[in-house]
């Protein structure tokens, strides 16, 4: 597999209380510091209610963040296909791709929140087959066909893009989590996955049966998958110790899960947590958690436990949130690229081969250091410092510095 890679996914999970047009602001200066970091991915939610999910045009905010980022890819995490006529969408993504230099990523989903779809009086049982629909569309759009489709939603008469992406060929994904429509999905297109569901152990025993699903689907329909394309997102809080990231984390985590996850969207099984150590134990150190409130080593582990349980991934998404506060928040997502990426990558192995060459060979290196004691000694005057030098015991810092013992005994062996 290629050389894994790193995203962000931000849906995002805003608490009630900042002014929105800061807090959008500060989402897209917050993108442009992964940009500078490093990053590889940056992706941008759909959503229209709940008051913590605000931004409802995952193209138009991202747009924005093109014109602030150089080379991070800007995926669509998820525009909800049900919501939209699908002609509009290719239009909006093409535009896009065009305005950020060909760095999109396509993803879709049926949509998350059922609030939104009741909003949009669209019954839910219907949102995946209208996603399946769609991206057969979309698909047709993309390579130029003229389409003419009529569908219980929606109409196209002689329909075709005046536009084309900018890249050879638009990158797509289809948001996977608990049912296998996604995966399915992925097989039936041949296109990308983003799996949601793996903040469990739970989820992280899922992970290779939902990949067969893909496979089984690609196999009936004639594609082909690849893992490369695969993208799991994890959560995590970073700082140099745990017990700096605990406290870091305890009281936005506690507050994220009891006014979000149970007071707003009331998820089944979820409880209220009684105070910021509980909330940090059991949501990353209880039996069954995934995520990591640790030290970049944490992190480093359970990115390769994850990476052994699925059988191979692309890409780790990290989800955005706002457990700590915007610094310590910054100061998380750098301390990621600097010391994770590079060793899971294996950036560093080069550097770590050399040295332990050097420390095994040092023998083989002595006739530098013997060339310049030559030249030292050739010389009363440097032979005469050398002796001075060697009675405090002073350390030579030239890399070919030679063996003061070694240095010490011929002396007196000439003297």
């Amino acid at each position: 597999m290629a050389r894994m890679k790193f995203g962000a996914f931000l849906a995002p999970h805003h608490p009630i209380g900042e002014h929105p047009m800061l807090q959008m602001r500060n989402d897209i200066k917050f993108a442009a510091h992964l940009d500078a970091l490093g990053y590889d991915e940056f992706w941008v939610g759909e959503h229209h209610s709940t008051g913590w999910e605000v931004i409802a045009s995952p193209e138009m905010f991202l747009a924005g963040v093109a014109e602030n980022t150089h080379r991070i890819r800007l995926g669509t995490g998820v525009v909800s296909l049900p919501y939209h006529h699908p002609f509009n969408v290719a239009q909006r993504m093409v535009q896009l791709d065009h305005m950020s230099g060909g760095r999109v990523i396509f993803g879709t989903g049926p949509g998350a929140l059922p609030s939104d779809a009741y909003m949009l009086g669209i019954d839910p049982m219907t949102q995946r087959d209208r996603q399946d629909e769609a991206i057969g569309v979309l698909q047709r759009l993309f390579r130029g066909e003229r389409v003419t489709h009529e569908s219980d939603w929606f109409t196209l008469k002689d329909a075709r893009l005046q536009l084309f992406p900018l890249q050879e060929e638009l990158p797509m994904v289809t948001a996977s989590s608990i049912s296998p429509s996604g995966m399915t999905l992925a097989g039936k297109y041949g296109i990308g996955v983003l799996s949601i569901g793996s903040n469990s152990d739970a989820g992280l025993a899922a992970l290779p049966t939902q990949w067969k699903f893909a496979e089984e689907s690609a196999a009936k329909h004639g594609q082909k998958v690849s893992r490369d394309d695969w993208r799991v997102l994890m959560m995590w809080h970073i700082a140099e110790t745990r017990e700096q990231a605990r406290a870091e984390a305890r009281e936005g985590l506690m507050h994220w899960h009891n006014e979000y996850t149970v007071g707003t969207l009331m998820r089944p099984g979820a409880e209220l947590f009684t105070d910021p150590d509980e909330a940090v134990d059991k949501t990353a150190f209880a039996e069954g958690s995934a995520a990591v409130i640790g030290t970049p080593d944490d992190l480093v582990a359970a990115i390769r436990k994850l990476q052994a349980s699925a059988g191979g991934f692309g890409t780790v998404l990290g989800f955005v949130h706002d457990w700590a506060n915007r610094e310590n928040t910054n100061r998380s997502w750098e301390l990621v690229a600097r010391y994770v990426i590079p060793e899971v990558q294996g950036l560093l192995e080069g550097y770590r081969t050399s040295r332990a060459y050097v420390v095994e060979h040092r023998e083989s290196f002595e006739r530098a250091g013997q060339a310049v004691l030559a030249k030292i000694m050739s010389h009363e005057g440097a032979a005469k410092a050398l002796q001075e030098g060697m009675k405090g015991s002073v350390a030579m810092r030239s890399p070919n510095a030679p063996d003061l013992d070694k240095a010490a005994k011929a002396l007196k062996a000439g003297e």
